[in-house]
């Protein structure tokens, strides 16, 4: 049976490339306008995002608006097949408004109001802010929220989550910390105010955490950064209300950026209709690059987007087809590396690929900056060649719209534990590097090729055959228990050193470590060692252990000092004053496996370690077998009736990838039709998209 969400919007069921396109800085230069219609249809590129920063073009005094120049953009957009994200303009506000009402930008942590200036500098707080927004949504919705053009409202741009201290978000901090706690006594005790002697004893005490008092109250820190998070959540409902109230049926969505720590993109799923989001690599970033750590990274950002709504396919939204003008180094993508990095989105998800920017701004920030179309003003460019190879190969693959991933696996990346656990102040304020761990146990999986959901607490387990949980520090009320029916039923847990050490108000829990996985896992830990930088323990395994894994393996930074209390001990340390404690164990519960491993290892753990993991578990690599070269990677979307499996060449070298050995025949989507069996060869930054029956 065909499985498939729906497009983005009805008015364009297709593969969507485009870019955002500024064409208010181009209204004093007769003929641009009409060039750059000329070049997106040289491009393939059918959808622009625009808008994004126009408020002053569309209402250069207050009161007074000119949309004469979008409605022809639109208009001519819609006379030539191209349609349009329009994005409300809040992400930079005007300086009449500034000047007029200065309660709108941004007070600091230390209490004092920016100047006006940059972007993203407005308070989410601000009823004058607030009601100016309202009224030039109104106007925009009125205006265009039926123009067959427009397929979607793109929310601002990259919020950042506001982190204003200024007097209204001051007393919306209380009154949210009022309606969680009820009363001061209850919040007394959740923070453990009584340590230095900081217990409110009015509600007019509390404040946001200042750069003085910011390592004093965790509890206060958490929740002053889950306060950021509800707040930009209602700024965006009070943003889209006008949209909706107009055409409810034109989808919102804001763009998202890579691995942001700021806002729990997953609170966002409910309001948005469907994630987009910004991605920006650092290809060709010597060894990192070689070995696939880049891509990596990237792909599980991609997998954060698709997951947020349950499988539902995502936007690239933003992404450079040459270079950035604003990382350490702004460095070329090389022949090849642009299209395969367009279509690693695609194959985790996403319907669209777009990019930053159109045609090159003259001037300010962001001038030199890579686009589509460069300051030369033509089609004569390698960069432009890039981008309509993408949108040849995008017009290939129109039967995949829809179609999302269905892993078998999972990783947690809750923003709630990694808050509180880079604020722990021990065992290592030298670098707990918790993105650094998430990012290392998911590694392995994109390795072998097996597809990954990126999943916070909230999420039903029930569906994954393996959940992997690594430095789940707070364990969150209920999670305990969500875990221990998970292992019941027959799933595999896979959790690490310095879990189960808080819960959801950053106090720990009494009775022992890792508290409510205790049960789950048959152990507890008695202590946890860190370990200065070029220091090393190794793991050794046990004889005959249920894995069938061998040798040793070094442990480096983190070593858990664990007590069994049910579990199977499958390796012991190594070395030093712990030499033979327990430093992996396994614990069988119910119909299914708990493994807790006790030290942060090396690499090649890893890979062996949920190897063998992926084996006993029943999860099947999206090629049948996990051995895929180094740098290489396999993921697939389905429909259910077929599988469209994309394998990417992300190392320095031609590659020879085995398709199986069961004679299956695939489909090459991006070489009109051709049969592949047997073998893959991918040249330097090769990709292949195959079509086959769905398994």
């Amino acid at each position: 049976m065909s499985k498939k969400f729906p497009p983005i919007s009805s008015k364009a069921p297709m593969m969507l490339h485009g870019a955002d396109y500024n064409p208010e800085q181009w209204l004093k230069y007769p003929g641009v306008f009409e060039e750059d219609i000329r070049l997106m249809k040289l491009s393939k590129c059918n959808v622009m995002s625009v808008g994004i920063f126009s408020w002053v073009s569309l209402e250069p005094e207050e009161g007074k608006f000119t949309f004469e120049w979008m409605d022809h953009v639109l208009d001519t957009f819609a006379e030539n097949g191209i349609y349009a994200f329009l994005a409300t303009p809040s992400g930079a506000r005007p300086a009449w408004l500034s000047q007029k009402y200065p309660e709108v930008l941004r007070t600091n942590e230390f209490r004092v109001r920016n100047l006006h200036g940059e972007r993203h500098n407005h308070c989410y707080s601000s009823p004058a802010y607030r009601e100016k927004v309202k009224i030039i949504n109104t106007k925009l919705a009125e205006r265009y929220a039926n123009h067959p053009a427009v397929i979607g409202w793109h929310i601002s741009n990259e919020l950042n989550g506001g982190h204003c201290h200024c007097d209204y978000c001051q007393e919306n901090f209380r009154e949210w910390l009022k309606k969680k706690y009820g009363t001061l006594e209850e919040l007394n005790h959740a923070w453990w105010t009584t340590f230095w002697s900081h217990t409110f004893t009015d509600w007019s005490q509390v404040e946001s955490p200042s750069p003085r008092g910011e390592k004093s109250t965790h509890g206060m820190n958490v929740d002053w950064k889950r306060f950021i998070t509800d707040l930009t959540l209602d700024y965006v409902r009070a943003e889209v209300e006008p949209l909706r109230k107009v055409n409810p049926d034109v989808p919102v969505t804001t763009n998202f950026m890579e691995g942001f720590e700021g806002l729990d993109y997953f609170k966002f799923k409910d309001i948005l209709d469907f994630t987009c989001w910004d991605s920006y690599p650092t290809w060709h970033d010597g060894e990192m690059d070689k070995n696939g750590d880049v891509a990596a990274w990237i792909a599980l950002n991609h997998d954060i987007m698709r997951s947020i709504k349950g499988g539902q396919p995502f936007a690239l939204m933003e992404s450079t087809p040459s270079l950035t003008n604003w990382q350490n180094v702004s460095k070329l993508k090389k022949p090849g590396m642009h299209v395969l990095s367009s279509l690693q989105a695609v194959a985790h998800g996403s319907d669209t690929v777009q990019y930053f920017q159109w045609r090159k701004s003259r001037g300010s920030s962001e001038k030199f900056h890579g686009a589509v179309v460069d300051h030369v003003g033509h089609e004569n460019t390698r960069v432009f060649r890039d981008v309509t190879d993408v949108g040849e190969a995008l017009e290939n693959l129109k039967e995949i719209v829809g179609t999302s991933v269905e892993p078998e696996v999972a990783v947690m990346f809750d923003w709630d534990n990694r808050w509180a656990v880079k604020d722990a102040q021990g065992p290592r304020n030298v670098g707990i590097k918790y993105e650094a761990t998430v990012r290392a146990h998911y590694r392995p999986f994109w390795e072998m090729g097996v597809p990954v959901d990126i999943i916070d607490s909230d999420f039903d387990l029930s569906k994954y055959k393996v959940v992997v949980a690594p430095m789940l520090y707070m364990v969150k009320p209920g999670f305990g228990e969500k875990v221990e029916k998970f292992v019941e039923a027959g799933g595999t847990f896979v959790t690490t050193y310095w879990s189960g050490i808080v819960n959801d108000t950053d106090l720990t829990f009494l009775g022992g470590f890792p508290g409510p996985l205790k049960k789950t896992l048959g152990i507890w830990s008695e202590e946890i060692d860190g370990l200065h930088d070029g220091q090393k323990n190794s793991v050794v395994l046990s004889d005959g252990n249920a894995l069938g894994l061998k040798g040793s393996y070094d442990a480096v930074e983190l070593c858990d000092l664990i007590h069994t209390e049910g579990a199977e001990v499958l390796a012991t340390y190594g070395d030093d004053f712990y030499e033979g404690r327990p430093a992996l164990t396994v614990n069988s519960f119910g119909s299914g496996k708990a493994y807790y491993v006790a030290s942060r290892n090396s690499a090649d753990f890893q890979y062996d370690f949920f190897k063998q993991i992926v084996e006993e578990a029943g999860v099947t690599p999206v090629l049948g077998s996990a051995d895929l070269p180094e740098g290489v990677n396999a993921t697939l979307r389905t429909d259910g009736e077929s599988d469209y499996v994309f394998v990417m060449n992300f190392s320095d070298k031609e590659q020879v990838v085995e398709l199986g050995s069961d004679g299956e025949s695939y489909e090459d989507m991006l070489d009109s039709g051709a049969v592949v069996s047997g073998s893959l060869k991918l040249g330097l930054h090769g990709i292949a998209v195959l079509k086959r029956k769905s398994k």
